[in-house]
């Protein structure tokens, strides 16, 4: 019997994770949408992780992006929950919110419905922002396809992680 609660590719990422940042003096945040405090529990299953990760912020809706994360009304209602400014703005507030030196944001269509043509089922939008580091936002937009809530869940999940390594 395992030992682990999540499959073992997340289970090793979140560990490396956990270490590099641990040997790089460095603190995360996470503000998490699809994945629903995946990425934050993947680093929690890692023994020592609490040396590492600051907090997670699940804000699933809208209104929890702007009460918890500070991301505006007009950045959702331009751009929509699944963009690069949204991430941006949630992994902005992720940083200004927590201790953390550095934040990654998740957002995405993770399925069955909720698609569009612009934004089909499968496309996550990921971010990262570093304390005190000035420059173009650090975004990425990602189209996993229709493979399954799970699977779309899983991988954005392991983007995220890698994300997270210094």
């Amino acid at each position: 019997m395992s030992d682990t609660l999540l499959p073992d590719d997340i289970e090793a990422l979140a560990r490396r994770v956990i270490e590099e940042n641990a040997r790089a003096g460095r603190s995360v945040a996470l503000a998490e949408s699809c994945t629903g405090g995946l990425v934050s529990a993947a680093l929690t299953e890692v023994p020592g992780s609490s040396r590492v990760l600051d907090r997670g912020f699940v804000t699933y809706s809208n209104e929890a992006k702007r009460e918890m994360l500070g991301v505006s009304s007009e950045i959702i209602e331009t751009f929509g929950a699944v963009s690069i400014a949204c991430v941006w703005a949630m992994a902005q507030g992720a940083v200004e919110r927590s201790g953390a030196d550095v934040a990654v944001a998740i957002s995405g269509v993770a399925g069955p419905n909720g698609g569009t043509d612009l934004k089909p089922v499968g496309t996550v939008v990921f971010a990262r922002v570093v304390r005190g580091q000035d420059g173009d936002p650090e975004g990425e937009l990602r189209s996993f396809g229709n493979v399954g809530r799970a699977e779309i869940r899983r991988q954005a999940t392991l983007c995220a992680l890698e994300l997270l390594l210094p």
